[in-house]
């Protein structure tokens, strides 16, 4: 196939749907690896070396394909996670199908289309004989929905690694490229009072879930939407029945924010929750698992490049910064980051997720050139 049709808006269509609909929900790693070994198939004739890293902690494998040159000095290291938010059997709910410029499926937008693309541009820039003046690594994860905890480590190393790093989260509102995203921390409450009789000793009891109610306030009270600084009390239970005291009670919280400096002052205020009931007990546990992802002047150039890529290519680049996490707010801190180099849709963790047909071509060249530029 010469390489000017490897741009055919049905081929990689058809080769995203192949991805698609094998489901793969992270908790389900049988089904993660269905998928790996697809992958690593496709990878079979192109000039690779494939590593496959066995999944531990209930997590599928994680595969890297490694380009046979360029490997003896810093490259491209591209981020893709192959694990999707759906459950297993949601793709009857959600076909694959294309109505119009829209193509739906589970995990089709955030994010098999981007990790396909950015594979497809790989095996274009092979076919048309050239090599890539750097050594390209494509590293397809199988945990980043639950926050990548068993691909972070491998991450960070092949991130301190490489000199660009390029992740194929969906693009957002439009087909904007993320430049910077907020570092994410959680954090788990636990509350012990004292149980009584509700009803004939009250004075006896200390109840766990009144201290939960200071808490929340003190939490919800954090909250800074000038500063970008969110705290969300997502889940939060307490006490066994009405007429008893309750002894116990329990919280998880979601904190985000935008900068190191802020990370440092919430996970501290969060961490430092105290009592304010005599003999009851707060004990909160938790860190930030995700840095914030500040755009350096690396990061910035990188865009700017990519940016007069676009251009040449015949569409506008505009950067964003987005509250959500990814695997690029690991290497962000070290190395040159470009982030929502996927494709453009909606829908991300719905019953309608898709992406826009439109921007399957456009991106999957996007990609090819930065492989055919970055030095």
């Amino acid at each position: 196939m010469a390489s000017s049709n490897w741009f055919d808006t049905q081929t990689i269509l058809d080769g995203i749907q192949r991805w698609v609909e094998i489901e793969t929900p992270t908790e389900a790693p049988d089904q993660v690896n269905k998928l790996v070994s697809l992958v690593a198939d496709q990878y079979r004739d192109l000039p690779v070396t494939l590593e496959r890293v066995a999944g531990i902690d209930g997590c599928g494998d994680h595969l890297l394909a490694r380009s046979t040159w360029g490997q003896e000095q810093p490259g491209i290291l591209v981020l893709s996670h192959l694990d999707t938010v759906h459950p297993l059997g949601f793709i009857e709910r959600l076909p694959f199908k294309v109505e119009g410029d829209s193509a739906f499926g589970p995990g089709i937008y955030d994010m098999k289309g981007g990790a396909y693309i950015a594979h497809h541009a790989f095996a274009a820039l092979c076919a048309g004989g050239d090599r890539s003046p750097l050594g390209i690594t494509h590293m397809f994860t199988s945990d980043e929905e639950i926050g990548s905890p068993t691909s972070r480590a491998l991450i960070e190393k092949e991130g301190r690694k490489a000199k660009y790093v390029l992740v194929t989260e969906p693009a957002r509102d439009g087909g904007k490229i993320v430049t910077g995203r907020k570092g994410v921390g959680r954090f788990q409450v636990f509350i012990k009072g004292v149980p009584a009789h509700a009803g004939s000793r009250p004075e006896d009891g200390r109840s766990a879930v009144r201290e939960l109610g200071n808490v929340i306030l003190a939490l919800e009270g954090m909250n800074d939407l000038k500063r970008g600084v969110t705290v969300n009390v997502g889940v939060a239970r307490g006490g066994t029945r009405p007429n008893v005291t309750p002894e116990e009670a329990y919280a998880e919280v979601d904190l985000r924010v935008p900068s190191f400096t802020d990370a440092d002052e919430f996970v501290g205020k969060i961490l430092g929750l105290t009592s304010k009931t005599e003999g009851v007990t707060v004990k909160v546990t938790g860190e930030l698992n995700r840095p914030p992802y500040e755009k350096g002047n690396a990061g910035a150039s990188l865009y700017e490049h990519a940016r007069s890529l676009a251009t040449e290519i015949g569409f506008e680049l505009i950067d964003t910064y987005t509250g959500g996490g990814s695997d690029g707010n690991f290497t962000a801190p070290h190395t040159a980051t470009l982030d929502g180099l996927g494709v453009d849709g909606k829908g991300a963790h719905t019953h309608y997720e898709q992406l826009y047909v439109s921007s399957l071509a456009p991106r999957a060249r996007l990609l090819h050139r930065l492989y055919q530029t970055l030095r």
